[in-house]
């Protein structure tokens, strides 16, 4: 199960990095990265024209990705918090005498 555990921690942070660079090659209002790099006008573009429309896309799909295991990680997360906890209390028993 940790196995599966940090498989997911992995893609989680895979995801977060790529949605990271996503967004700073992106266009903005004012130019972006994306024209930091050289590039002056959209036509030249590896992908053709319709880049950003692609670029938006992509992004929104990594980001509902990032959303959703960011949930799905916080839960697990709690739940292997509860039962490491649950694993080394001992129960406190009671003497009478």
């Amino acid at each position: 199960m940790t196995f599966l555990y940090f498989f997911f921690m992995t893609l989680f942070l895979i995801c977060s990095l790529l949605l990271c660079l996503l967004v700073l090659v992106q266009e903005g209002k004012g130019g972006g990265l994306g024209t930091t790099f050289g590039s002056s006008d959209s036509s030249d573009s590896l992908f053709g024209t319709s880049t950003p429309e692609i670029l938006k896309k992509v992004t929104g799909w990594l980001a509902t990705g990032f959303m959703t295991a960011c949930l799905i990680l916080s839960f697990w997360t709690g739940s292997l918090a509860r039962n490491t906890a649950s694993q080394y209390t001992t129960p406190q028993t009671e003497v009478t005498e």
